[in-house]
């Protein structure tokens, strides 16, 4: 079966974008070499990225004119966009799903074996969440605060217990955490 993991910068007071939409100046605080790495190594192994739309009308507009060794993998990768909204997605390799997110993210972890990310996508992640989806959450806390911004997760309709599976700290200062749910 497929896992399915949360990859998210987030500042230390939970914010994983500023006041604005796609205000994300704190990213600079964590990118470098080092980050390069981490992201390479995530791609290199993963089988298929998901977005929500906003977050995929960022990406693509960003990825698909960038340059390197990321941008060769993000618009390499297969990518699924989950939208009502969108009429069409024309990022290299991607799927739209206008359905239930919930239920076709189940059908896609049922049906193969690799890594399935989803970057940014607060109100996906939500929703995945809700329904148990995630395997992993893997977050890269950046070394500061906002006093405001877009929270990553919201109140969830139950509390949700997890097991740090692992955590390192970066020479930005950034701490990379894994947390897997608790059995």
């Amino acid at each position: 079966m497929r896992s399915l993991i949360m990859w998210n910068l987030v500042t230390l007071d939970g914010c994983f974008e500023g006041p604005r939409q796609w205000e994300l100046d704190f990213h600079h605080w964590v990118l470098g070499p080092e980050f390069e790495e981490l992201a390479i190594q995530q791609l290199r192994v993963a089988d298929r990225l998901l977005f929500g739309r906003v977050t995929y009308l960022g990406m693509a507009a960003y990825w698909t004119s960038a340059s390197g060794e990321v941008a060769k993998l993000m618009n390499r990768l297969p990518k699924v966009v989950f939208s009502r909204s969108l009429g069409r997605a024309d990022w290299n390799n991607t799927e739209l799903v206008s359905g239930e997110a919930g239920d076709a993210v189940a059908r896609l972890k049922s049906s193969g074996d690799g890594q399935m990310y989803v970057f940014g996508s607060a109100r996906l992640s939500q929703s995945l969440t809700e329904r148990g989806l995630f395997d992993e959450y893997r977050l890269l806390l950046a070394p500061g605060l906002l006093g405001s911004g877009t929270p990553l997760f919201k109140v969830p309709s139950r509390p949700l217990r997890l097991n740090l599976a692992e955590s390192r700290a970066m020479k930005s200062g950034a701490v990379l955490l894994r947390y897997v749910p608790a059995a």
